[in-house]
């Protein structure tokens, strides 16, 4: 047994989200996505309900065009006035069922069939309300099939069919028998044949009625009415029956209905139902392309967003490197280290005037020492902050202008792209206040790596006694500059002192002593590492909330927003 449950959810969801989408995007490709997506639905659900109840009545559904004489047939069917009758084209607006047979002809599942719709007495359909239907028992004697429900439908081709069409295609999903009706005047009219077209793959038992026909003219006609099937139906032609116009005597009546019902006995199936498994998958196979074709527009912009998120991601870097590793005067961060290594850098035996000066003059550095052992904040630097903060500013006005771009270049997905835009533009205004904090936060972070290098700078030094015992020295002189700068420039701030005179002084010696090489190196290795640091902060705190960007859209009824793995399980059902 065909378990069409999981193509059914899957269906479902893209006829929700189609509908969704065409409420806010009329679009043409999207409203014949929703005629054979219904059309799906509704089949896959008579399956389900016809393996719910095995016994279900079989199912008879009059289809044709306006004023084609669909009610006047099914009342020929039955022997009896039950299908109301007008003149008027599009009198028939609602689904019409006549259960012939007693009493339990399956209401309970048909009721549950027909879901979102009212089902009132026939007298009681409204005009203006078309999720309505009835369905009434009736007693027909002469109608030879009992154990059936024969419906009477609306007509697919009016100008206002297109707002009762969905009751149509679910009153034509439903049948096992469809008999098509046409007059001399509608049989060759398109609607007629993509409708044939439309519903090939269920592979419903079908009888063509060329009705008020004149009888001079039916071979001709039979002739056309077959160059029609060929033309838009594979396998062989069904059965016809031509009924003339006038049928005001009773043995005119008599006489066509005995020929309908001979005509009917040909196609009639004698356990309904049991092509449909078969059918679900056709139709969902034919279709199956064109239903994802808007989705699978909305999951490409999204992979060419995570493309532009990745250009402005390695643009952001580049900046910073430019700007700051490889900027001589903005790289502080070794400075820094070689500052960290002024305090570990302990002389003995100097007066105590000159030792509290130092520890004046060292203060912000011990402070550093202070932060990884969590005492106390430390002084950050304040153009790393500010160059981070501008890439993050000219990236999100890059990824803008990216959004506006693609949405002039990919025009079937215009919407997506001008709504990531918007969302674009909020983020924007929002100022980043967790971008910023990520940054503050990598600062404090990173000064355990700037420590780091001072202790291996430290550990570099006592393998040369020489060369340690002279920097110590260098390092009074150092503090003497640096209390000499500190007061004359009343404070005693990193920018201010210690960057610029101290490690100046210690800088030089180590690059011309013997350990200047290690230097060099140890200084590319803070650079690489504050690099790769900065650059998962970047991706984690700038580019990542750009990727999201989508999800956020994903409430937007404009949105199809359906993941590919939501659509694997249809997939392979149809392989």
């Amino acid at each position: 047994m065909f378990e069409c449950a999981p193509l059914l959810a899957c269906v479902r969801l893209l006829r929700q989200r189609h509908e969704a989408v065409a409420a806010e995007r009329p679009e043409p490709d999207l409203e014949r996505n929703l005629t054979t997506l219904r059309l799906t639905e509704a089949f896959l659900e008579r399956a389900e309900a016809g393996a719910r109840q095995p016994g279900l009545p079989l199912q008879v559904a009059v289809i044709g065009p306006t004023q084609s004489g669909k009610s006047t047939l099914v009342n020929l069917l039955l022997d009896r006035e039950a299908a109301r009758v007008s003149p008027l084209a599009g009198y028939t607006v609602h689904p019409q069922g006549f259960a012939v047979g007693g009493p339990d002809f399956g209401d309970g599942e048909l009721q549950a069939y027909f879901h979102g719709y009212h089902r009132l007495a026939l007298v009681e359909l409204p005009r203006d309300d078309y999720r309505c239907y009835s369905l009434e028992n009736v007693v027909a004697p002469a109608f030879e099939f009992p154990g059936a429900v024969i419906w009477d439908t609306p007509d697919f081709d009016s100008v206002s069919a297109r707002e009762y069409a969905a009751g149509v295609l679910r009153t034509v999903a439903l049948a096992d028998v469809v008999i098509l009706v046409m007059s001399k005047d509608k049989y060759a009219d398109q609607t007629v044949w993509d409708t044939m077209k439309l519903i090939e793959p269920l592979r419903q038992r079908t009888l063509l009625c060329l009705n008020k026909i004149d009888p001079d003219t039916e071979a001709v006609l039979l002739r056309s009415l077959g160059e029609k099937w060929r033309e838009h139906r594979a396998g062989p032609m069904p059965p016809v029956v031509c009924l003339p116009y006038r049928r005001g005597s009773d043995a005119g009546r008599v006489s066509s209905r005995a020929a309908l019902i001979d005509s009917l006995r040909l196609v009639w199936p004698s356990r309904p139902g049991d092509e449909r498994e078969g059918g679900a998958r056709d139709l969902a196979r034919r279709h199956w392309d064109d239903w994802l074709a808007p989705v699978r527009r909305e999951h490409q912009a999204e992979a060419s967003w995570n493309v532009a998120v990745d250009a402005v991601l390695n643009d952001a870097v580049a900046v910073y490197r430019r700007d700051y590793l490889d900027h001589p005067q903005h790289f502080h961060s070794f400075q820094r280290a070689l500052a960290e290594l002024l305090v570990l850098l302990e002389l003995p035996g100097v007066g105590n005037a000159m030792a509290l000066a130092r520890r004046a003059v060292t203060w912000p550095f011990r402070q550093l020492g202070r932060l990884a052992r969590g005492q106390r904040k430390t002084e950050l630097d304040g153009q790393e902050a500010a160059i981070l903060a501008g890439i993050a500013s000219h990236s999100l006005i890059r990824a803008n202008e990216i959004a506006l771009l693609r949405s002039a270049e990919q025009t079937g997905v215009r919407g997506w792209w001008v709504d990531l835009a918007a969302e674009l533009r909020m983020l924007r205004a929002s100022g980043l206040p967790e971008f910023a904090q990520s940054c503050e936060r990598y600062q404090r972070d990173f000064t355990i790596e700037i420590e780091a290098t001072a202790r291996s700078l430290l550990e570099r030094l006592r393998e040369h006694p020489a060369a340690r015992n002279g920097l110590r020295a260098t390092r009074l002189t150092a503090d003497a500059a640096a209390v000499a700068v500190a007061l004359h420039s009343g404070g005693i701030g990193l920018q201010d002192f210690i960057i610029a005179p101290a490690t100046l002084a210690l800088t030089s010696l180590m690059t011309e002593g013997v350990i200047g090489r290690y230097l060099r190196r140890a200084e590319q290795e803070l650079k690489q590492r504050q690099l790769e640091t900065v650059e998962a902060l970047l991706a984690a705190a700038l580019a990542e909330p750009l990727r999201r960007l989508p999800r956020r859209m994903a409430g937007s009824s404009a949105r199809f927003a359906i993941a590919p793995a939501e659509l694997e399980v249809g997939a392979a059902l149809l392989q």
